[in-house]
């Protein structure tokens, strides 16, 4: 990565710190610095642009309907990208890795087609694992204030991003949806 994109990840970095400040911890920083650990050893294999994919890991979350107003935040980004004198066609495929590495992004059909989105859509599924993606989904829960467990709701089949971003199905579902 030569010099000026390195510069524009640490001004990509500051913004996105300000950005995730009152997020829950599972989507906070040190989220954000594991899938960028994940996507560097995916990446070091599958040669995609790095610039594009640790801007891409960097910006993820910051214009998630979990936290944030979309098209609001979609809007600020798009000031910010263009403030840091980006091409057209960076902050295009910077925002296309944004919008479809999401788990609910599949329900509404959108199979990542960038080498980069698929790194970057891993590397965040792979924070998604293990013991560290557990306590992360029950947090999440727990911060929504949903129910842990409850037999009477059973996991769902969800036919769309938004059926499945608004569902307060108990938390314990999401393993099994």
């Amino acid at each position: 990565m030569n010099p000026s994109q390195l510069s524009l990840l640490k001004s990509i970095e500051k913004y996105v710190l300000q950005q995730l400040l009152n997020v829950d911890a599972g989507h906070d920083m040190s989220h954000i610095n594991r899938v960028l650990t994940n996507a560097r050893m995916i990446n070091a294999n599958e040669k995609g642009d790095l610039f594009l994919v640790e801007a891409g890991v960097l910006l993820h979350d910051v214009t998630d309907e979990k936290f944030f107003v979309k098209s609001v935040a979609e809007e600020q980004l798009q000031v910010f990208l263009k403030a840091l004198g980006l091409s057209d066609e960076v902050t295009q495929k910077l925002q296309d890795i944004i919008r479809h590495v999401s788990f609910g992004s599949e329900f509404d059909g959108f199979e990542p087609l960038t080498l980069e989105q698929k790194i970057v859509r891993d590397a965040d599924r792979l924070d998604a694992m293990g013991a560290i993606g557990i306590a992360r989904t029950f947090h999440y829960g727990g911060s929504r204030n949903r129910e842990i467990f409850n037999a009477d709701i059973p996991p769902q089949c969800y036919q769309s991003s938004s059926e499945y971003r608004n569902s307060q199905a108990p938390t314990i579902n999401h393993f099994y949806e």
